[in-house]
């Protein structure tokens, strides 16, 4: 365990002597004082966190600063690209906790750590699901998200910070899935690594506070960075394949329906490869500028492909009117329409309508000797109407 006389704070580099640290202990000194970054490193609170940075989101949910009200400003430091990095990079830290908080005291999600066999210092991942998720007998919303910094919740950091927390979070989609259909899990396939930094003893670093400098870059390389893998999530397909096999395939739905966004749809065409119940528990998957690649992914499996046809479809980058048809570059592709926007990130938040009333339509019966209990059954259609039984 790191203990507090462990730690040098120096020049604004915190490096723990013989130890091994975690979360955002080896950033720069930006704008926070130190001992709240460390603070915010151990247990953070991302709303906490993002006052002391002076950003807050304001009742549009844009982040703004809050002695001039302005939008975040990337170019901070005059003629310091390297400086301004490490202040965007402690901010997405921030923004992520933030989110976060969220998923659970707004969305009321639970938040579940993985594996579940974890022994007590092993580094576990964790996602977040509706309480009913598994019990609830209506359908199930899985939301899979692109690669890179974003965590559970998020679409796209960059949209958040640019745009606000509609346009840039998975909030609005959690909202409809819970309001219309129970139950919604939001997978976290990119958080795959526990990010450790080792200092030698010979690289201990003793020097007074002082403003950053290119001394202090050189200082801060001494930190050997270590990426330990997670159990079971070191990669999106491996957390993706964990949720399902311990959770989404249990769960009491007859309905799943998959959101995916960018590699999150490849990530779902590697689950469908390798778990072929997929096909039967799963009615509808939404891909948004997917990176799947249906015949690299799938091949000659006439089966898969052919589900793919009827159960999928894509929402594009297009200049084209929202929902307007595109096209299929490959005949075993399924359906592509535009998602009416050319800018990757705000993908999701563009389709979003479109993308509810496409599950809608696909929970319907094909025709009407179609047995009722394969209609997807949602709140709305519960209060509106008496199911049909």
């Amino acid at each position: 365990m790191i203990k507090q006389h462990d730690i040098d704070i120096s020049a604004g580099v915190v490096c723990v002597k013989g130890h091994i640290q975690f979360g955002l202990f080896c950033f720069f000194y930006l704008q926070l004082p130190m001992e709240q970054l460390v603070s915010c490193g151990k247990s953070p609170g991302g709303a906490k966190c993002l006052e002391e940075f002076k950003y807050y989101f304001n009742k549009e949910g844009e982040l703004r600063h809050m002695d001039t009200n302005e939008p975040f400003v990337f170019n901070y430091y005059k003629n310091e690209p390297e400086r301004n990095h490490k202040r965007y990079q402690v901010l997405g830290h921030m923004i992520t906790q933030y989110v976060y908080e969220l998923l659970e005291k707004e969305c009321e999600l639970q938040k579940v750590h993985i594996p579940l066999d974890a022994q007590s210092n092993e580094p576990q991942s964790c996602f977040f699901m509706s309480k009913e998720a598994l019990t609830n007998p209506l359908s199930l919303i899985i939301l899979l998200q692109d690669y890179g910094v974003v965590r559970a919740g998020q679409w796209g950091q960059k949209t958040i910070i640019h745009h606000g927390l509609d346009q840039g979070t998975q909030i609005p989609f959690i909202k409809i899935a819970k309001k219309e259909y129970g139950g919604i899990i939001v997978l976290n396939p990119n958080d795959n690594f526990l990010e450790m930094k080792v200092e030698e003893p010979e690289m201990t670093l003793i020097k007074k506070e002082s403003s950053l400098s290119t001394e202090n870059d050189q200082d801060t390389a001494m930190c050997n960075k270590q990426l330990i893998p997670k159990r079971c999530c070191s990669t999106a397909e491996e957390h993706t394949i964990y949720v399902w096999d311990h959770f989404i395939s249990k769960s009491l739905a007859k309905k799943v329906a998959f959101i995916t966004h960018g590699y999150g749809g490849l990530t779902f065409v590697d689950l469908l490869m390798r778990r072929k119940e997929v096909m039967s528990k799963v009615f509808a998957v939404a891909f948004i500028d997917s990176k799947h690649n249906t015949q690299h992914q799938v091949g000659d499996n006439a089966e898969v492909q052919d589900w793919i046809r009827k159960h999928c479809k894509s929402w594009v980058l297009s200049s084209k009117a929202l929902d307007r048809p595109t096209g299929s570059v490959l005949r075993l592709d399924c359906p592509r329409v535009s998602a009416g926007t050319e800018n990757h990130e705000l993908a999701p938040f563009c389709s979003l309508q479109p993308i509810f009333r496409f599950l809608s339509r696909s929970s319907e019966p094909k025709t009407n000797a179609v047995n009722s209990r394969t209609r997807m059954v949602t709140r709305s259609s519960v209060r509106n109407k008496n199911p049909i039984e």
